[in-house]
C-alpha cells in the first residue's frame, strides 16, 4: 500500500476514534463503534427465510444488495417488541459481512474517550447477554453499554449469513 493511502486510512481512523453510535433497546442504551456503521435506515419490509435462527429476521434489498437482518433484542434473548416508527435498521459491516441490526431507536453519535470506558462486571452466572458487552462507557451521569461487535456473530454464524446473501 502506498504511503499516501496509508495516511488517508490513518486520518479516517482518527476521525472515527472514540465515536459511538448509540441506540436503545427498551431502557438500555448501547454504543457501537462508528467504524462498523455504514448507514441507518428506517424499518422496512423484511423477507423471512425458513430455518434461520429466531434472531435472524430475514433479508432486505438495500439498493440492489441483499443483506441479512437480525433483531438485536432477540439476539440478546430479550422479549420481542412490535416494531414502530422509531424502529431502525443500523447497517454495519462486521467480519466482512454487511448486516442490518434492528434496534428500538437510534439515539446519537457520542464521543466516549477510552479512559471513560471500564470493563463490565463479570459474574459467574453465565449471562448470555454479558458476552456481547465490551465495556461500560461513562457519559456525564449516564452509562452506555459498549458492544463488542466482533462477538455479535461467531464465525459459523458469519459463514451462514454469507451463504444467504
Amino acid at each position: 500500500m502506498s504511503e499516501i493511502a496509508e495516511n488517508v486510512l490513518d486520518d479516517e481512523e482518527d476521525t472515527q476514534k472514540d465515536k459511538f453510535l448509540t441506540f436503545s433497546l427498551g431502557t438500555e442504551v448501547y454504543g457501537i463503534e462508528i467504524k462498523f456503521v455504514t448507514e441507518i435506515i428506517g424499518m422496512q419490509s423484511v423477507t423471512e427465510i425458513p430455518d434461520l435462527p429466531e434472531y435472524v429476521q430475514g433479508i432486505i434489498n438495500l439498493r440492489g444488495k441483499i443483506i441479512p437482518v437480525i433483531d438485536v433484542r432477540l439476539r440478546f434473548k430479550k422479549v420481542y417488541r412490535e416494531y414502530n416508527d422509531r424502529t431502525c435498521i443500523v447497517v454495519v459491516d462486521i467480519k466482512g459481512v454487511t448486516l442490518g441490526l434492528i434496534v428500538d431507536a437510534v439515539e446519537e453519535v457520542l464521543i466516549i474517550a477510552a479512559q471513560e470506558i471500564v470493563l463490565p462486571p463479570q459474574f459467574d452466572n453465565g449471562s448470555y447477554h454479558q458476552r456481547f458487552i465490551k465495556g461500560i462507557g461513562k457519559v456525564g451521569k449516564d452509562v452506555k453499554l459498549i458492544l463488542d461487535s466482533d462477538r455479535l456473530l461467531n464465525d459459523n454464524e458469519v459463514s451462514s449469513l454469507e451463504r444467504i446473501c
